[in-house]
């Protein structure tokens, strides 16, 4: 069975210290509480190892990125062993702001998810639309594309290790949001595409999150619908309360 999975995304904020305080103060909360989901942060590289001194088995670790090459002469690059060494168990790829202001590509996103998946990192795989290309109707074939670009090559074994992140671009950040059945019906045709490649069991067990302005006024809505398995949630992460509210969505 498919987890519910609420993933914090906490992109290019916080000093270390900030960073710290807030990892502790969401892993406080979940101490207070019984979630009906998993419960991740995925923090600036800067912050794994404190964070990761900090929180407890209930809230899991994650990074935003990491490099597609495993070690080398590549300075200021990230690689997935080094990640793993801190003790986080989560890696964003994907995400619609590094293939945007960083050019990856689904060739480099391949070479990532590799290598994450050897170093016993859980990938939470981004895809989503444009604006223009919701507008023009392309929107579905768009997504089924950077699915089966960068990941179809994995084993079925491989792919049933992966999170999926449905983020419509539009909605990121803007403070619009794809409604329910916005959402549901990307999540479904996603679990479809997935269906048609390594069948009916692994895209049954695959959680598909939904991101883009996701907060604790919509979430519930959100999360309600079948194919919706929770949320990478970006700038409500950054308050604890607020992403907890999300949390409890649930």
């Amino acid at each position: 069975m498919r987890k519910n999975i609420v993933a914090g995304n906490w992109k290019m904020n916080t000093t270390l210290q900030e960073g710290v305080a807030l990892a502790k103060e969401v892993n406080d909360a979940l101490d207070k509480v019984t979630p009906k989901c998993d419960v991740i942060i995925c923090v600036p590289f800067t912050h794994l190892a404190p964070v990761a001194g900090v929180i407890n088995d209930k809230l899991g670790l994650g990074a935003e990125n990491c490099a597609d090459h495993k070690s080398g002469a590549y300075t200021g690059e990230v690689s997935a062993p080094m990640v793993a060494s801190t003790g986080a168990k989560y890696v964003i790829l994907g995400h619609s702001e590094r293939r945007q202001y960083y050019g990856e590509t689904s060739e480099t996103l391949k070479e990532k998810v590799n290598l994450a998946l050897a170093n016993n990192l859980t990938p939470i795989f981004c895809i989503g639309e444009v604006l223009e290309q919701r507008e023009n109707g392309t929107y579905l074939d768009v997504v089924k594309a950077q699915i089966e670009e960068a990941l179809f090559d994995l084993s079925a074994e491989d792919f049933s290790k992966l999170i999926l992140a449905y983020e419509p671009v539009w909605a990121i950040g803007t403070g619009k949001t794809a409604t329910d059945d916005q959402a549901e019906e990307m999540h479904a045709h996603i679990r479809k595409v997935i269906e048609d490649k390594y069948g009916k069991e692994v895209a049954e067990n695959t959680s598909i999150l939904y991101g883009g302005s996701c907060k604790p006024s919509n979430a519930q809505a959100l999360f309600a619908k079948p194919n919706v398995d929770g949320g990478l949630i970006g700038g409500a992460s950054l308050k604890a309360e607020d992403f907890m509210g999300i949390v409890t969505a649930f």
